[in-house]
């Protein structure tokens, strides 16, 4: 029997969707049927156009009301901020949808939101999937996999490491760097909902072990430039932030068992202290018996990673019951269309 092409909308087109749209074009299990934009200067262009490749003669649009419409089987939304109540609309009319900004695993913190998500899966006959990277993805079934490998797992230890001058972004200042360090840990940029963030996929490891997380706690360190370091998006002025280190634990029967830890840096040399956590953009670290580590690789833009991990979801996602589905409720998936 020949594969089903599935036929998918892709939901923004930032890095992951740019990248996104090309997997889908290059790839003969899928089709490309839609694109969603929120930059009025991209609607009416050709999807192609605004991923960097040929024309493929999908136009993209801002009309939400025309992409739900559209007849799909999948939308990947991958917006900059999440909207629960537009991915309930796509999945009452019928889509499955995947993402990768969650949410991805029942925890209470976002229960209410699950519960909407359900209901929407119910009434459209469909499924809905977080598949995320960090947290989801690197922050889960990275670690999980990895686990068989070993006999006895005292601590996990998950590592996103991103060298901002390797890697510039246009939110430098959102982000916090350059600011003066007591007035960025009085005035966090990130939002206080952060360990509540990754603390799904760490949720998700602990279930995956047959434990369940009775705790969190979390750290902040940051690391200051030692002279002022030039960045295409804005210099770091000496004595302001150049790195910051968040960690956030699990704790299971009362004891550390689960650390993420999100690395951000502006280069290593020209700040005090110069961390080192290694080239990787994101390490898995297993201390037991044996203790494991593993480092996963990405010296492009990021968005391909995180792409990937969603699309290739898409067949088995389709294919699953009605519902809320995590990793765990997918199982292995078997990816379509990447032998070409």
């Amino acid at each position: 029997m020949p594969e089903k092409v599935h036929r998918v909308v892709q939901w923004a087109t930032g890095n992951i969707g740019k990248a996104s749209i090309r997997h889908i074009v290059d790839n003969p299990a899928m089709e490309l049927v839609g694109v969603l934009v929120t930059d009025p200067d991209k609607v009416g262009k050709d999807a192609g156009h605004i991923a960097g490749i040929a024309d493929v003669h999908v136009a993209a649009t801002d009309d939400k009301d025309a992409i739900v419409a559209l007849e799909a089987d999948c939308v990947h939304f991958a917006p900059l901020v999440p909207d629960i109540d537009m991915v309930c609309r796509l999945l009452r009319s019928g889509k499955n949808v995947v993402s990768p900004v969650g949410p991805f695993h029942p925890t209470e913190h976002v229960r209410a939101d699950v519960e909407k998500i359900e209901a929407a899966c119910r009434d459209g006959g469909v499924s809905f999937h977080g598949s995320g990277i960090h947290p989801g993805f690197a922050g889960d079934i990275l670690p999980l996999t990895l686990a068989r490998l070993t006999g006895r797992i005292d601590h996990v230890h998950v590592y996103e490491i991103v060298d901002f001058l390797a890697h510039p972004s246009p939110w430098m200042e959102r982000m916090g760097f350059g600011r003066d360090p007591e007035d960025l840990a009085a005035n966090p940029s990130r939002s206080p909902d952060a360990i509540h963030h990754f603390a799904q996929s760490m949720a998700m490891i602990a279930e995956g072990l047959g434990k369940s997380i009775d705790g969190l706690k979390s750290e902040t360190t940051f690391a200051i430039a030692q002279k002022d370091i030039a960045h295409p998006n804005g210099d770091i002025p000496a004595g302001t932030v150049a790195g910051q280190h968040y960690e956030w634990t699990a704790l299971a029967d009362g004891k550390p068992l689960i650390t993420f830890h999100t690395v951000w840096a502006v280069g290593r040399e020209d700040m005090e202290p110069a961390w080192d956590h290694g080239d990787g953009r994101y390490r898995i670290i297993i201390d037991g018996e044996p203790s494991l580590e593993l480092t996963l690789d990405d010296n492009r833009d990021g968005g391909s990673l995180t792409a990937y991990a969603g699309l290739t979801a898409i067949p088995a996602v389709c294919a699953a019951a009605p519902g809320f589905v995590t990793h765990l409720g997918l199982g292995v998936v078997r990816p379509r269309g990447l032998i070409r």
